[in-house]
């Protein structure tokens, strides 16, 4: 039993490290040339944060993993040898609320202030704001928390007097308890007007991390429901809408002319926005046409990306057309694998949440066939699934800045991301989170029950006051569900 649980505790540590690993070469490929040597601290914030929202999804199979531990104990307190994982959670997603909450924006309002003014006014600035936030989070946690930070159990009120031992044991099905009196069989009898509340008040690490739920889950339904649909029809309409052969060079010269007109074009709103700031007219009008330059700015770096694969220039001229259209053939085979992934989604949303009882288990089931057949196979299946749903976010929120001027767009682009658009993301990944390991852990409850997410995610969170009737009704599965179908039925129809 030590042995299982020294395993388990390395393969902790191993995990660890190589995420923190992987976060960093992801932030040195995916950065921006100019934020190359500079903006350190964004770069800390960003790298921990993407940390945090990794290892949180992967500590819900080491939840399982934990749980499994102690299953076949031969000693009483086997099970206290086990890593303490409802403590861990906790931790987590206090981690967690304070990176999304405070930290990152303190990043954001530092990295994107006036480069005019002197570090020491940018990080007032950035911390007025900071503190402003800190103050009011405080004033709504404090005055909820002391208000409505109860929960209620649904119990069964059972009582029975004492009877004297039979001679005999004989239970038939007319008479299943000791004795004749009905007092006596009230937990065989007890009827629906048996039933009471129990109600006791939770944690405030609890709470902070329920509330911190409820408005990642209000992002992750809006986000993931249309991410989840365009992020591998995204892929694939790609796939269809490619370059099919190479274009001539007076082809190339007259699309790049066009292209360089709408080029200046830009250039001379921006400059025009630029000049707003500068004069103090910083209204909803001006944010609304800064957002709007930004899309046009992102569309037309497509469109120049789009114009350099049609017409490959220099000497592997040929060699850059073959990865081209292998590239667009990778898209097409990852766009095919999330489609699946993502009816599977959406299949077993409506199998096993929606209807009730269950039609099946689904996804649960085959994620413990999976694991009969090799430990971590199960394990990974479902760390993959939960990730899945982390893309989908990203996904969604670009598609609604793409679509909607009101949303600022962020995309996550190879070598030419800057520090803004990282932290925006992580903070989204990072508040999603931990609505996506509540999804999941009510998603897969046959697959993860009895583990320390479960209880904190399950009972605790959704019979928190209030709340509680957000999950008891499905809200957010059902909103979830039916922004996919919507998104589907847009990509069908446009």
């Amino acid at each position: 039993m030590g042995d299982f649980n020294l395993a388990l505790l390395l393969v902790a540590i191993v995990v660890c490290v190589l995420v923190f690993i992987f976060n960093v070469y992801l932030l040195v490929n995916y950065q921006h040339p100019d934020d190359a040597n500079q903006a350190y601290f964004p770069k800390f914030v960003v790298v921990l944060g993407l940390s945090v929202a990794a290892i949180s999804i992967l500590m819900l199979p080491a939840d399982v993993a934990n749980r499994q531990a102690c299953r076949n104990a031969i000693y009483n307190g086997a099970c206290n040898l086990t890593l303490p994982m409802r403590s861990l959670w906790l931790a987590v997603y206090i981690i967690d609320a304070v990176l999304v909450f405070f930290v990152i924006p303190f990043a954001m309002f530092y990295y994107e202030g006036d480069l005019d003014k002197s570090v020491w006014k940018r990080m007032k600035s950035s911390l007025v704001w900071v503190i402003v936030t800190a103050i009011v989070c405080a004033l709504a946690l404090g005055i909820l928390y002391g208000v409505i930070g109860k929960v209620d159990f649904t119990v069964m009120r059972l009582s029975s007097t004492t009877a004297s031992f039979p001679s005999s044991w004989d239970f038939t099905s007319s008479q299943p308890c000791i004795g004749g009196g009905a007092r006596q069989c009230s937990a065989f009898s007890a009827n629906s007007s048996a039933e009471t509340t129990w109600t006791m008040r939770t944690t405030f690490p609890e709470y902070v991390v329920a509330l911190a739920t409820i408005v990642g889950s209000v992002l992750f339904t809006i986000f993931g429901g249309i991410g989840i649909a365009c992020l591998p029809l995204g892929l694939i309409f790609s796939f269809l809408r490619r370059p099919k052969a190479v274009i001539t060079r007076s082809q190339y010269i007259r699309e790049a002319t066009e292209l360089g007109k709408k080029a200046k074009e830009l250039k001379k709103n921006a400059d025009a926005l630029h000049q707003e700031e500068r004069n103090g007219s910083k209204g909803r009008k001006w944010r609304k046409n800064v957002k709007a330059v930004e899309k046009e700015l992102l569309l037309l770096e497509e469109d120049v990306k789009a114009l350099e694969e049609m017409y490959p220039q220099g000497e592997k001229a040929e060699t850059t057309w073959a990865l081209t259209v292998l590239g667009y053939l990778a898209k097409l085979i990852l766009g095919v694998i999330g489609l699946i992934v993502s009816i599977a989604w959406i299949a077993h949303i409506v199998i096993y949440l929606l209807i009730n009882p269950p039609l099946s288990p689904f996804l649960n089931e085959i994620f413990i066939k999976l694991d009969d057949v090799w430990g971590l196979l199960g394990t990974a299946a479902f760390a993959f699934f939960c990730f899945y749903l982390l893309l989908a976010v990203v996904s969604g929120a670009t598609m609604l800045g793409l679509k909607l001027v009101f949303i600022t767009i962020h995309p996550m682009k190879w070598g030419g991301t800057l520090m803004s658009s990282f932290l925006f993301n992580v903070g989204l990944i990072l508040l999603c989170s931990i609505s996506v390991i509540q999804f999941c852990a009510t998603a897969f409850a046959y697959y993860a029950q009895a583990t320390a997410a479960q209880e904190i995610f399950g009972h605790t969170l959704e019979s928190l006051r209030g709340i509680k009737y957000l999950y008891k009704y499905n809200v957010f599965q059902i909103g979830f569900v039916a922004l996919a179908g919507v998104t589907f039925l847009y990509y069908a129809a446009f």
